[in-house]
């Protein structure tokens, strides 16, 4: 196995923690199999489908689109030259961090040889400074000395002027008591209270805030803190990441629905759910378009917007008060993800993928053809390249071509080789469907559990409290969804892992306890 195969597999952090299920049998017994619903095909509904499925269940997993995936589906296109290829709606990073979300994966491909490690995740501001993570240690807390140690934005100086009693909290972040010290604030007030350098904020705003697909003026302070504590201060698996080798629905999806099938499940695809109506007899009847299926339980995996669609459009599901918490529910604001295939190459040296900060709303720049099978080939074959742009939280009120025209000039500025390239082929995909966590939000956030045990909620969007969040809070709390049904019924669960759920060692949460004292 190659260096790089090694490092896709490598994982698991010695003081990541294991959560083990209510314990209980291995399985349904022929006999007593109940029907349970899925709604909703992406990460979230894949890992509970899979979990119940594996334990015996009858699934029947619905599914609005034509493919499975949900935010990280693909559909396919032809290009002017007649090539077909994958359009997805983005760059997506699978740290060594998503212990669940590689669980689900592993079911079809046990060695992860569909990802592939990036070698960096370079950062570069307009004004011509560079962030790397190639050569910072793994470990904390040799991780965040060693990063002062090499980076141009945030040096001895900026550390020795922050403010060290405002920063402790950094230091032993623990799930759910960082929701209540600092969900009332934003994240760009406790960078400023803290005293975070000028020139390192777009560090802390590309690699955190923004991936959250918000303004960290708006985005809650806990969601910040819980994102240093999961990729920096509070694991050792590193900041580098991995991508699949190929578009993810041949690389991910595909394998994962086969899996599925052998399993017993009945796939839906093109089949939104349009009500719930659990019975009083406990059972859950769901409509879809002209028909009613009744299941002895339900997972509601959607993101936020359908989500509360769904729950307005099902009158007998929940109380007020919990329908009004998922009415509650925000969504971030719109997102610009354009690919671009040109007629000559970006240069020999450019990373597979640069966040960037300062470039009229470009938030990074991906090389398709540095990683991705389908992309390289079209490469080798035409000349060209395969370049795609993201735009985050676009502010209201902004078209979607005036955004993309601003995108293409600014890579034009990041990577001035291709100002002379010719767009052949350009698709764009424009959404507004991410969860989005203002400040003050995390209490209304609802959990796992409905006023209903036979329906459960599962996604990124749900209240978990344990220390994960994007494509991993998905995973974990689908197997979350179906293990709370399954331990209702004296079935085991799935084991999960996380990174620690508080500081990484004594002195530290010491430290961070300081922090405490100042904040209640």
């Amino acid at each position: 196995m190659s260096a790089a195969r090694r490092a896709a597999r490598r994982g698991r952090d010695r003081k990541a923690e294991i959560i083990a299920p209510p314990p209980g049998r291995d399985r349904f017994a022929p006999g007593d199999r109940p029907r349970v619903a899925v709604a909703g095909g992406g990460i979230a509904g894949l890992a509970a489908a899979t979990l119940l499925a594996e334990r015996g269940a009858h699934v029947t997993l619905y599914e609005r689109e034509e493919s499975l995936g949900g935010r990280l589906a693909g559909r396919r296109v032809r290009l002017s030259d007649g090539s077909r290829v994958t359009m997805s709606r983005g760059f997506h990073a699978f740290f060594r961090q998503y212990y669940n979300l590689r669980g689900l994966l592993r079911r079809t491909d046990p060695g992860l040889d569909r990802l592939r490690p990036l070698p960096d995740y370079p950062l570069r501001h307009s004004g011509g400074l560079t962030d790397s993570f190639a050569r910072v240690p793994r470990t904390p807390p040799l991780s965040a000395l060693g990063f002062v140690a090499l980076s141009p934005t945030f040096g001895w100086r900026d550390l020795a002027a922050m403010d060290a009693r405002a920063a402790l909290p950094l230091l032993d972040v623990r799930v759910p008591d960082v929701y209540r010290r600092f969900d009332d604030m934003s994240a760009t007030a406790f960078l400023e209270g803290v005293r975070f350098p000028e020139a390192a904020h777009h560090l802390a705003f590309e690699v955190f805030s923004r991936s959250f697909f918000a303004d960290p003026r708006a985005l809650s302070a806990a969601e910040l803190l819980l994102m240093f504590h999961i990729y920096f201060l509070g694991s050792a698996e590193g900041l580098l990441f991995d991508v699949p080798t190929e578009p993810f629905p041949q690389a991910l999806w595909e394998p994962l629905g086969d899996y599925l099938h052998r399993l017993g499940a009945d796939i839906r695809t093109d089949t939104p759910v349009r009500e719930v109506r659990p019975d009083g007899d406990g059972r859950v009847r769901v409509r879809t378009d002209g028909t009613w299926d009744d299941h002895d339980a339900a997972v509601l995996a959607l993101d936020p917007g359908a989500l509360r669609a769904l729950v307005a459009a099902s009158p007998e599901l929940g109380t007020t008060a919990w329908r009004d918490d998922v009415g509650a529910l925000a969504t971030a604001p719109p997102f610009l993800v354009s690919r671009l295939w040109l007629d000559r190459p970006v240069r020999a040296d450019r990373p597979g993928f640069l966040g960037t900060s300062g470039y009229d709303g470009l938030d990074n720049v991906s090389v398709l053809d540095r990683y991705e099978g389908e992309a390289a080939r079209w490469a080798a074959r035409t000349g060209g390249s395969v370049v795609e742009l993201h735009a985050y939280a676009v502010p209201d009120g902004q078209e979607p071509a005036a955004v993309r025209h601003r995108l293409v000039d600014a890579l034009r500025r990041v990577y001035p080789e291709t100002r002379e390239a010719r767009i052949t082929d350009e698709l764009h995909e424009w959404r507004a469907d991410c969860p989005f966590f203002p400040v003050g939000s995390h209490a209304r956030r609802p959990p796992v559990r409905t006023p209903h045990p036979n329906v459960t909620l599962a996604g990124d969007a749900i209240r978990c409290d344990l220390p994960v969040a994007l494509m991993e809070r998905a995973a974990t709390t689908g197997f979350l969804a179906a293990g709370a049904l399954l331990a209702d019924r004296g079935v085991r669960g799935q084991v999960l892992w996380t990174v620690p759920r508080a500081g990484r060692s004594a002195a530290l949460r010491a430290l961070g306890g300081l922090g405490r004292l100042g904040r209640r």
